[in-house]
């Protein structure tokens, strides 16, 4: 079986993300989601790629899904098709699937694990992410209620299937 981890910060009413943009900045989620992801493969969709700063993750393996043929990203493997990617991905290395939500929604089906940071506040959004967690099972639970810099409480999750 092939290692597909998702990895995603969601709110309380599953918001993820609006205007191609992050809802909240949290230092801890950032240092959380750079040292799970480091050495792997990272597989997102075109407009998550185009949101990130800097261009590609460094020290990883990015993967860009667009479904324009004329796209290539720099310092990225381009691929076209969920198949694609998923021939990519073996059963020795983790990947992880990083956004947005249609290619999370794409990848739900087939990943074993999930990253998920749940920040315990509802916010204003165009972009969403749902899952049945009755189909998951929990093995780690962090809550962060003292991050001075942010007004709402979070937690860490790591469930498999």
């Amino acid at each position: 079986m092939k290692k597909i981890s998702i990895i995603v910060a969601i709110a309380q009413n599953s918001a993820i993300g609006k205007d191609n943009k992050l809802l909240w900045h949290i230092s801890n989620d950032l240092k959380r989601f750079k040292k799970i992801t480091k050495g792997h493969q990272v597989i997102m969709g075109k407009k998550t790629y185009e949101s990130l700063p800097n261009g590609p993750l460094p020290n990883r393996k990015n993967i860009v899904i667009s479904d324009d043929k004329n796209d290539k990203f720099e310092g990225c493997i381009t691929v076209y098709s969920i198949n694609e990617a998923l021939d990519l991905c073996n059963e020795t290395e983790e990947s992880f699937i990083i956004g947005g939500a249609s290619i999370y929604k794409q990848f739900l089906p087939f990943a074993n694990k999930f990253y998920l940071t749940r920040v315990h506040k509802d916010f204003d959004a165009d972009t969403f992410f749902e899952v049945n967690f009755n189909d998951w099972k929990l093995i780690e639970q962090e809550d962060i209620t003292d991050d001075t810099q942010n007004n709402f409480n979070y937690s860490f999750l790591t469930y498999v299937k």
